[in-house]
């Protein structure tokens, strides 16, 4: 999540045309507290039931979490890019993301 907030203004144009929402299965207080402390710039969004994470496809039930699964999502509602398992400290995912979030945006 540090990586993002750190190239939010180049990956995500501060923003600009793109709603950013992390989904995590920690509870609502403990993601507040973290934005809040970290400084994001970005949603969060509680999903202690992973409803989010099973639909997905995210749901790692052995352990009861969800992996860390990226999804770009466009105006339409359909998935555009995805990246299962993303690979956070892996520099060529944020080129890989940067390149899909540049085909669909809008205008």
């Amino acid at each position: 999540m540090h990586a993002y907030r750190d190239q939010y203004a180049t990956l995500f144009k501060d923003g600009q045309n793109v709603v950013l929402i992390a989904i995590s299965t920690d509870p609502v207080d403990t993601l507040a507290a973290w934005a809040r402390d970290d400084q994001f710039q970005y949603l969060f969004a509680s999903d202690t039931a992973s409803v989010v994470g099973k639909a997905y496809g995210a749901y790692a039930g052995k352990w009861k979490i969800d992996n860390r699964n990226l999804f770009v999502i466009g105006p339409d509602g359909t998935i555009r890019y995805r990246q299962t398992p993303f690979l956070e400290i892996d520099p060529t995912s944020y080129t890989e993301l940067g390149a899909a979030l540049s085909k669909i945006a809008t205008p």
